[in-house]
């Protein structure tokens, strides 16, 4: 981080911060560094939650920013007061990025175009940017997992509009030598998790004693990371990363949708014929899988949170907070920031 690393105390922007990861990575970040000062930049879309950050509102070192990345002068008026930018803001949802790509490719790389001009013509900011496995395609049963190394191969819109993304924070780095990172994550898990996402539906479904949907027979695999291993290795990222760098950040979770599904449902005491298997999903990635050695290696990073104990206590989690996902159901979530900021 250069001459961050030695300030008392630093300024962060943190875009999408009323999502899932984003939310999880603020309140991580206020606990380890209660000096610093965050601003949350979200347009809070159907994904970004206030609701994630009600512990944290009244915290004098968190400020909340109602706006839009592809913004230019709302970025560059924040720009000046910060030190450091952690990009999390995405559409994200690969099955929405199939019914219609344009949304994807504006917020995901347009906006994360502005970010980095605002950032470069700020004087160079220093750049963490959060991106995805999926951008490396998909790998066969047998095939080594991925790692920095391996090339670009996106297979749906929403893979591609990261991958587009990458290559703008490689090119300013190049061109502009903007001090940037980036890191590539497996699929995350966790509390505060929006409800259409796999691990989220199935428990919530199984808590309301709906079935829950397994795209094809659930061969496909994926490598699973709980949310909190993941904002740690962010975190060793903006600290020790090398700048121009790329991460690979996994947790060397691989399993099948179908041993997962499995594992959810003994988890929870259902059997299986809660399993409604339908449709599989066009151009569905067979397998992804992180080689994290490099963070390993280089930062010391390991995930540490066991894979089932972090699912168990992820479902206490979604027991214990059955308003919270049962608002975003309902859409009465979307009224919490009229009532807490006014309408804007």
């Amino acid at each position: 981080m250069g001459d961050i690393i030695n300030k008392k105390s630093i300024r962060l922007l943190v875009t999408g911060g009323a999502g899932f990861i984003g939310s999880n990575f603020i309140r991580y970040w206020l606990k380890e560094y209660p000096d610093d000062k965050i601003v949350n930049l979200d347009i809070l879309n159907y994904a970004g939650n206030l609701e994630n950050l009600k512990d944290a509102e009244n915290n004098p070192n968190y400020k909340f920013v109602k706006g839009d990345i592809c913004d230019m002068g709302t970025v560059a008026e924040i720009m000046g007061e910060v030190d450091l930018i952690v990009h999390f803001a995405a559409e994200s949802h690969v099955d929405r990025s199939i019914m219609d790509s344009g949304n994807f490719v504006r917020v995901n790389v347009e906006g994360t175009r502005v970010l980095l001009e605002a950032a470069k013509n700020a004087g160079g900011k220093r750049f963490h940017h959060i991106s995805t496995d999926e951008v490396f395609g998909h790998l066969g049963p047998g095939d080594p997992a991925f790692n920095e190394r391996a090339p670009l191969s996106p297979r749906s819109p929403y893979s591609a509009s990261k991958a587009g993304a990458e290559h703008l924070v490689r090119a300013y780095f190049h061109t502009h030598k903007l001090p940037v990172t980036i890191s590539n994550c497996s699929n995350n898990y966790g509390p505060y998790h929006f409800p259409e996402k796999l691990i989220p539906l199935f428990v919530t479904n199984l808590l309301e004693d709906k079935k829950v949907p397994v795209y094809g027979k659930g061969e496909n695999v994926r490598d699973w990371i709980h949310v909190d291993d993941h904002n740690r290795g962010v975190d060793m990222i903006i600290k020790k990363g090398r700048i121009g760098e790329t991460y690979c950040l996994g947790g060397g979770n691989e399993i099948s949708n179908l041993a997962l599904t499995r594992m959810i449902l003994r988890l929870m005491d259902k059997d299986e014929a809660m399993i409604e298997y339908v449709a599989d999903r066009p151009g569905h990635d067979l397998r992804y899988a992180i080689d994290f050695s490099k963070a390993r290696h280089e930062l010391g990073w390991e995930p540490e949170i066991d894979f089932e104990a972090g699912l168990k206590n992820t479902i206490e989690w979604y027991k214990k907070n059955k308003e919270w996902w049962q608002r975003i159901r309902s859409g009465a979530y979307q009224e919490y920031y009229n009532k807490q900021y006014g309408k804007q």
